[in-house]
């Protein structure tokens, strides 16, 4: 096919549900590393301990985790739904 010239045509809608498929299998990962990322920071060279900033972030990055989540999820329900007809439109077989 080098030769022919005429591109690979890649259906749209299923290339963009493996995208979004492919985020969420990586959204855990991408999770524990922000959520690890403070365990780097160097103390303030205040005698108080900097806490507070450490929980605004971890908050921040608890709710930007739901809010990603949330969002492939509403993304992949249209797919998931059309798979599950899919699979309850076939015929029973065996057992019964």
């Amino acid at each position: 096919m080098p030769g022919s010239g005429t591109p690979l045509f890649l259906a749209r809608r299923s290339y963009r549900r493996r995208r979004m498929m492919d985020a969420a299998r990586l959204l855990p990962l991408v999770g524990l590393v922000l959520i690890l990322l403070p365990m780097l920071w160097h103390p303030g060279e205040t005698p108080v301990p900097d806490t507070a900033r450490g929980m605004i972030y971890l908050f921040a990055v608890w709710v930007g985790l739901i809010l990603a989540a949330a969002a492939l999820a509403r993304g992949l329900a249209p797919a998931l739904d059309a798979e599950e007809e899919a699979e309850g439109s076939r015929p029973e077989t065996g057992e019964g």
